[in-house]
C-alpha cells in the first residue's frame, strides 16, 4: 500500500511587499513542505483585530511569519512617531491574538536591531534588549519592537503558544522600497548611486560616513527565518543578521566600485542626521544552533545593483517608490 503524502502546511507571510517578504517569494521553492500565502495590506488590515482573526481563519493558516511593519529611515521615524508606535503595536497584538484564537501551530515575530540601547558600542546581544533607551531618532519604532519580547514570554506562559522572536539586521535586496523621502539608508544609497552612475555629478551620502552598520542580503535572511521556524522553539529571541559590520562610508565606496563610479564623486553631507554610532548584533547564539553561513556583502550588493540598474533601464515603473505609510499630520 502506498503511503499518503503529508499535506503541505499553509504558511502565511505578512508584509509580503517588503524587501524581506519579496525574498520569501524567491526562496519558497526550496521548501516543498509548505504552501506559502503572501498577505499585503490590501488583503487584510492587521491593525483591525476582527479582520485579522477572520483572515487567519478564512485562509486556514497553519503557521505564520509576521514581517509586516511600519518602518523606514530617519525622516519617517522622526516625522510620524505616534503612528509608527500605534500601528506596529496594534499589528503585534492582533497577530498574536489571531494566532492564539485560530490555533496557529507556529508563529514567528519580527523585532528590530534598532530597539537595542543606543549607548552600547559592543555587539548587541539578546539579553541586553531592555538595558537602556534606544536612540532618540528611532524611539517609537524601537519601543514598539521591544514590546514583542515580553509579549512572546506572556503568550508562551499563559497559552503555551509556539511563538518565537527573531531580530533581523540591515536587510537589503531586490524589490525594496526606494522612496527617496523615507527609505532606509541602504535603499537610499542604492537608488542614488544607480541613478547617478552616468550623470557625472556628486553622489551625496548623509552624515560623515562613520556610523557602523550590519547588512544582510534578503534571500539569506529569509532562509534564516525558515531555519528558525522549523528548529527554534524558545522564548529567547535570536539575532539572525549576518553580524558583518561596515561603516556607511565603506558601503558607499563598495557600491561606487561595483558601479565603476570614481570615489572622488562621493560627498558626505554632515548637515544631515547620522543616527546611532554603531548598530551591529551578535548572532553567536543563532550560528551556534544552526551552523548557518552568510555570503559576503559584495555579492549581495552586486546582485541588488544589477537588478536595480536593469529595472532603471527597461522598466523604471517596476521600482517601488511609494510612501511607506498613510501619513496623518494632524
Amino acid at each position: 500500500m502506498t503511503r499518503a503524502s503529508t499535506p503541505r502546511r499553509r504558511l502565511l507571510v505578512t508584509g509580503s511587499t517588503g524587501v524581506l517578504g519579496a525574498a520569501f517569494k524567491t526562496v519558497q521553492q526550496e521548501y516543498p513542505g509548505y504552501t506559502f500565502l503572501f498577505a499585503t495590506r490590501s488583503d487584510v488590515d492587521l491593525t483591525d483585530p476582527a479582520a485579522t482573526t477572520a483572515y487567519f481563519r478564512d485562509q486556514a493558516v497553519d503557521d505564520v511569519i509576521h514581517l509586516a511593519a511600519i518602518s523606514g529611515g530617519i525622516q519617517l521615524t522622526s516625522r510620524y512617531p505616534a503612528q509608527i508606535l500605534r500601528e506596529n503595536v496594534l499589528m503585534t497584538l492582533n497577530v498574536m491574538e489571531a494566532a492564539r484564537a485560530t490555533g496557529v501551530g507556529r508563529l514567528v515575530m519580527t523585532l528590530s536591531n534598532g530597539m537595542y540601547p543606543a549607548d552600547r558600542d559592543a555587539f548587541y546581544s539578546e539579553d541586553r534588549i531592555h538595558d537602556g533607551p534606544p536612540h532618540d531618532s528611532n524611539y517609537s519604532y524601537a519601543f514598539a519592537k521591544r514590546l514583542i519580547e515580553p509579549a512572546i514570554r506572556a503568550y508562551r506562559t499563559q497559552y503555551a503558544m509556539r511563538v518565537i522572536g527573531l531580530v533581523p539586521s540591515g536587510i537589503f535586496g531586490e524589490d525594496d522600497n526606494y522612496n527617496a523621502h523615507d527609505a532606509t539608508w541602504i535603499a537610499g544609497l542604492i537608488s542614488r548611486f544607480c541613478e547617478a552612475a552616468d550623470s557625472g555629478g556628486d553622489v551625496v551620502i548623509w552624515g560623515d560616513g562613520s556610523p557602523v552598520r550590519e547588512l544582510t542580503y534578503a534571500p539569506e535572511m529569509a532562509r534564516a527565518y525558515m531555519w528558525c521556524l522549523e528548529n527554534h522553539d524558545s522564548a529567547r529571541i535570536l539575532n539572525i543578521g549576518s553580524s558583518q559590520a561596515y561603516s556607511i562610508a565603506e558601503v558607499a565606496q563598495m557600491i561606487a566600485d561595483i558601479l565603476g563610479i570614481d570615489r572622488a564623486r562621493l560627498r558626505f553631507d554632515v548637515s544631515k542626521a547620522r543616527g546611532v554610532d554603531r548598530r551591529v548584533c551578535d548572532n553567536g547564539a543563532f550560528i551556534g544552533l544552526s551552523g548557518f553561513r552568510f555570503g559576503d556583502l559584495r555579492s549581495g550588493l552586486t546582485k541588488t545593483l544589477d537588478w536595480y540598474r536593469a529595472r532603471l533601464a527597461d522598466a523604471p515603473a517596476e521600482i517601488r517608490k511609494q510612501p511607506r505609510m498613510r501619513a496623518e499630520d494632524g
